[in-house]
């Protein structure tokens, strides 16, 4: 039995050195099974892969693979997937925010038979905004995309090699990779867990990365943004028409002195702001479609180290 961790880099070049040494100390000296570790440094224009070859040069089962500039996290994620070589893989992130512990309880998980293993989220040690962020986040996605979210949301996660498959086999761009495995539909497990307090360097997910998530999320997984438009629309052309048929009883009946200009001028940009709304939906629907049928590729790698087997061969 072999295990992957694949863990995706983006400006950790200050937390590498003690995430490794956690995992050796609460994932790797407590196990009698083998182990690979597959990082992968998506763009960072820091020390992070400096500081991976040192580690890599210590440890023989470590996987080094450098993308050539920033594709984001699900690339850096399918990346390790399709460079990993166990019969599961967990992925975790660098900053030290998830108990390493947590690994071992998702492999006893999937040695009973579980194909996905999550490691949610039933509490965090952060701030309020992210805190709020993060529960509107989740509350959205059950409601409108994917029932299956758990209400804590997750980071963290085990894949069976079937299920890496499959994801790979996707080859979805503009998505959420943790929406695609709840579509999926494998038999899963959830192990709860507080997440912790950054204590090593500044988190980059930004305002815009998390609108973008939002967006990717609805998109790939809901029909909310095409059922908005309709509802606006839907709702615009009943007013339009109550409104007509109010204004004319008034004005037959002398109840009224009707100003065309006021009412074309809120007529006019009420319509605007609908028809803007509109095109910007369906122009999103549009970019995604552009993008997939241009066909580049989800990553670029840039640079990888090559691990030996135990016959003195090269691992793919």
């Amino acid at each position: 039995m072999k295990v992957s961790i694949v863990i995706p880099v983006y400006y950790n070049e200050d937390n590498l050195i003690p995430l490794y040494k956690d995992i050796k100390e609460k994932f790797i000296d407590a196990i009698d099974y083998e182990y690979e570790i597959v990082m992968v440094n998506d763009g960072s224009k820091d020390n992070s892969y400096g500081v991976m070859q040192k580690l890599a040069d210590q440890d023989p089962n470590i996987k080094i693979v450098s993308l050539s500039r920033n594709f984001g996290s699900h690339a850096a994620i399918l990346c390790g997937l399709e460079k990993s070589t166990g019969d599961c893989a967990v992925v975790k992130a660098a900053d030290l925010q998830e108990p390493t512990e947590l690994i071992l309880k998702m492999v006893e998980s999937w040695k009973k038979g579980n194909n996905v293993v999550l490691a949610v989220r039933k509490d965090r040690n952060e701030s309020f905004g992210t805190k709020l962020f993060a529960n509107t986040y989740y509350w959205m996605v059950r409601k409108a995309a994917l029932s299956n979210m758990p209400k804590g949301g997750f980071d963290v996660y085990l894949l069976d090699r079937k299920v890496i498959q499959v994801l790979l086999a996707l080859d979805e761009r503009n998505s959420a990779l943790t929406g695609q495995i709840l579509w999926s539909g494998f038999k899963t497990e959830e192990i709860p867990y507080v997440r912790l307090e950054r204590e090593i360097g500044t988190s980059k997910w930004t305002f815009k990365k998390k609108v973008r998530l939002v967006a990717d999320t609805l998109f790939s997984f809901s029909t909310l943004p095409i059922t908005l438009v309709t509802g606006i629309g839907t709702v615009s052309f009943i007013g339009a028409v109550v409104w007509g048929i109010l204004v004319l009883i008034c004005k037959l009946m002398g109840l009224i002195q009707v100003s065309g200009w006021t009412t074309l001028f809120i007529f006019n940009l009420l319509s605007f702001g609908i028809i803007m709304v509109t095109l910007g939906i369906l122009g999103g629907y549009l970019w995604r479609t552009f993008d997939a049928s241009r066909n580049r590729p989800t990553y670029i790698v840039e640079e990888e180290n090559k691990v030996v087997d135990k016959d003195g061969r090269n691992e793919q």
